[in-house]
């Protein structure tokens, strides 16, 4: 583990052109799938309505994560990337008590309005 730390804990997050454009391209994918999923969590209709949504806000959602993680795993302790998580566990709450999906979807979205719009000391707060 300790010679791993030098590659995953960096002082300055790795950068490479267009990575911005990358994670901005994602993220909108990641907002289009997120809309898309709202039809299933907050009016309950049917699965195959929803279902390709939930796979692209799945998947933008993992490739942000894993960008973010390659600039620097101090993102995983930061406010920001322990906000991921929580949405994550919150998500599968929704899945396993179904009666309770439209509450956990909204708390999903104001987490992440608070967390998008903090300042930067806010978001990359580290709680270790």
């Amino acid at each position: 583990m300790i010679r791993l730390k030098p590659l995953l804990i960096l002082a300055v997050p790795r950068q490479f052109p267009g990575e911005r454009w990358i994670n901005i391209g994602l993220r909108c994918l990641h907002l289009v799938g997120i809309a898309g999923i709202s039809g299933g969590f907050l009016f309950t209709l049917a699965e195959a309505q929803w279902l390709p949504f939930w796979y692209l806000a799945v998947s933008s959602g993992v490739a942000l994560s894993l960008l973010y993680i390659w600039s620097t795993a101090l993102w995983l302790v930061q406010l920001k990337g322990i906000a991921i998580l929580l949405k994550v566990a919150l998500l599968a709450a929704a899945t396993l008590l179904p009666e309770w999906r439209a509450g956990l979807f909204v708390s999903i979205i104001l987490i992440s309005g608070l967390i998008a719009h903090a300042p930067g000391a806010v978001r990359g707060y580290r709680l270790i």
